[in-house]
């Protein structure tokens, strides 16, 4: 297929100037004016759905909508050392904690996404998502309250299969409100409240708990402490709901069309999908698998490599995800004005291998590495997200990013498994399970490198600047129209 074919995503509107060209139908290609917000005729100022100030109003809800689940993701791992004392754990058996999360999400992220594009579409499909989320999290804190640990992971197992949904629909969202205009900032901002959330469980759960079990011992008191932290599942699915009936009022007044071509998304649509999606498919799976484990993880790696406390080591392991919170969206509004999105993945998967290297190898405080971890992590998500929406047209979006996920649960749930086994049988020790980690991000490195390659030779606009990629889509938009009315002046 031509560079010209690849490029779906730009004006392609056709013309004619002839009676003969009005009789013919005439099939009206993907535009960038279709799917930004275009100014509206009945409203004015903030409440002009296309304004800035409404746009980052819903950018509000957009971002809370994924805050609780994010919050409660990490509710184990702020806690480990009471799931591993009070549910007689081991760390095999902790680790089925967050791989029980992503073994569904192998395949259902997938199906989400698609069941967003076809049949759901994006307000009822968040909104289902999130109700699946906190009936997760009640159930998971449940097992918590009774004891028993097959009810606690039949819960994660429910609470992976809308979490990992919901964030698919989060970056639809992101896309169908923000695409050609603060795009990656919006990608760098939604990882920042969503890290923020990570952040304030590992803040707060500790002491939550030992609030708690002054009243409830042992299991008990876990169990109470987990169905608190529930009522962060409660503020985001309220959220969805404002979010959906503005996204809802938006699409009436601005008359949006989000598919003008009248294309339908199919699942057999992924093998249409070229080199450069799966090698960003690949990167999510190997980049992350270095960073969710490892801080899953991190509370006995800090206290058994650097003597701390497990306050102490909660602190110090919430870095990345503080870090994250604060740099992404900078990082994100650094690409908007530079571009570069292929270089800047290059450059965070380099600076988290050199993060990696630093914890392992030297006693320099943990601090350092841990922040340049976090700032390493803030860049790749800023940069790598929004790379699917230039490769892949907007009907297929669901799709796309749903497998993404997918891909990346499938290595969540193996790397996790694994690197509890290689704590256990290296009789606690972290050292080969460092250079596990380090072994991925070089995979990531890899494929990085491949994007890299493969847009130079088709000539894309991956690593272009905004300006470049502004003049590259209206050439392609000129040749398009060309090609188009050939025919016709033929005649």
């Amino acid at each position: 297929m031509t560079r010209e074919e690849r490029q779906r995503i730009v004006d392609t509107s056709n013309s004619s100037s002839s009676g003969e060209d009005e009789a013919r139908p005439v099939v009206r290609r993907r535009s960038i004016r279709d799917t930004v917000l275009a100014p509206p005729k009945e409203d004015t100022g903030c409440c002009n759905p296309s304004s800035t100030p409404h746009r980052f109003l819903a950018l509000v809800f957009m971002c809370l909508l994924g805050f609780g689940s994010y919050f409660c993701y990490d509710n184990p791992g702020a806690l480990q050392d009471v799931f591993q004392k009070e549910l007689d754990l081991n760390s095999t058996e902790f680790t089925l904690i967050y791989s029980i999360y992503s073994w569904p999400n192998i395949v259902l992220c997938f199906v989400g996404g698609f069941l967003i594009d076809r049949v759901f579409g994006i307000r009822l499909g968040t909104i289902i998502y999130m109700l699946i989320v906190l009936v997760g999290q009640l159930i998971f804190a449940t097992g918590g309250v009774l004891g028993h640990f097959w009810l606690m992971i039949i819960g994660r197992f429910v609470f992976g299969i809308g979490a990992e949904s919901l964030a698919v629909a989060q970056n639809s969202y992101a896309v169908l409100w923000f695409k050609g205009k603060e795009l990656n900032m919006v990608f760098g901002l939604q990882l920042s409240v969503a890290r923020f959330g990570s952040t304030v469980n590992f803040w707060i759960m500790q002491p939550l708990y030992g609030y708690v079990s002054k009243s409830y011992a042992g299991y008990t008191g876990l169990g109470v402490a987990l169905f608190l932290a529930s009522t962060t599942c409660v503020m985001s699915l309220i959220c969805t709901l404002i979010l959906g009936w503005m996204d809802k009022r938006a699409e009436r007044i601005l008359k949006r069309n989000n598919n003008p071509g009248g294309e339908i998304a199919k699942l057999s649509d992924i093998v249409t999908f070229k080199m450069d999606f799966w090698m960003v498919s690949v990167v999510c799976v190997a980049y992350y698998v270095a960073i969710f484990p490892f801080v899953a993880l991190g509370q006995a790696f800090f206290v058994n490599n650097f003597h701390m406390t497990p306050d102490e080591a909660n602190t110090v392991n919430s870095i990345v995800y503080l870090i994250s919170a604060i740099a992404s969206p900078l990082f994100g509004f650094i690409i908007d004005k530079v571009g570069r999105n292929v270089t800047w993945v290059f450059c965070a998967t380099i600076s988290t291998f050199v993060a990696h290297a630093l914890l392992t190898f030297t006693h320099l405080d943990p601090y350092i590495g841990m922040s340049i971890m976090g700032l390493s992590y803030s860049m790749l998500a800023a940069s790598l997200w929004p790379l699917v929406s230039l490769i892949v047209p907007e009907y297929q979006l669901g799709t796309a990013y749903g497998f993404c996920q997918s891909v990346q649960n499938l290595g969540l749930a193996v790397v996790t498994i694994v690197a509890g086994i290689i704590v256990d049988s290296s009789g606690g020790s972290h050292f080969w399970l460092q250079l596990f980690f380090m072994l991925f991000l070089l995979i990531s490195l890899m494929a990085t490198c491949a994007i890299w390659a493969y847009n130079r030779k088709h000539q894309g606009n991956l690593n272009m600047s905004p300006a470049q990629r502004a003049t590259y889509h209206t050439s392609i938009s000129i040749r398009r129209a060309t090609v188009d009315r050939r025919p016709l002046l033929g005649h």
